[in-house]
């Protein structure tokens, strides 16, 4: 089992309001891994930064990424999406598209997920979800 980072948590480590070094190593015999879509959401951050932060933030992304395992957006990962979403949906608890691929990735690793939105991942029964501290 492994643990999967949502983007929150490593921008909070780019921004210095999470020691996400220290939380790594406060988790010992965990791997850690993201959701390909959390890369493109990292990537759109680099993407729109300011020519004054890009350079900065592009290298904390790079070596953020390149510490953890990205997992893939597989045709099973698809399948366990769109049971969720329809689930979700038809409770009248949807999450956001994104959120959704995270969780789908983790349920389908049997893994938790890591990040500050807990709200949002809670309605996913089965997913243990962690808030750094």
């Amino acid at each position: 089992m492994a643990i999967i980072l949502d983007s929150d948590v490593i921008i909070a480590g780019e921004r210095g309001t999470l020691d996400l070094e220290r939380w790594l190593a406060s988790q010992p015999g965990e791997e850690f891994e993201v959701a390909a879509i959390t890369v493109a959401k990292l990537w759109h951050r680099v993407e729109r930064a300011t020519p004054a932060h890009r350079a900065k933030r592009q290298s904390y992304i790079e070596k953020s990424l390149a510490a953890v395992r990205i997992i893939p957006y597989t045709e099973q990962t698809a399948h366990i999406h769109a049971r969720l979403s329809a689930k979700l949906e038809s409770s009248g608890q949807m999450i956001g598209d994104y959120d959704l691929i995270i969780a789908a990735t983790a349920l389908e690793r049997g893994s938790d997920v890591a990040t500050f939105n807990k709200r949002h991942f809670a309605v996913v029964k089965g997913l243990k979800v962690i808030e750094p501290v």
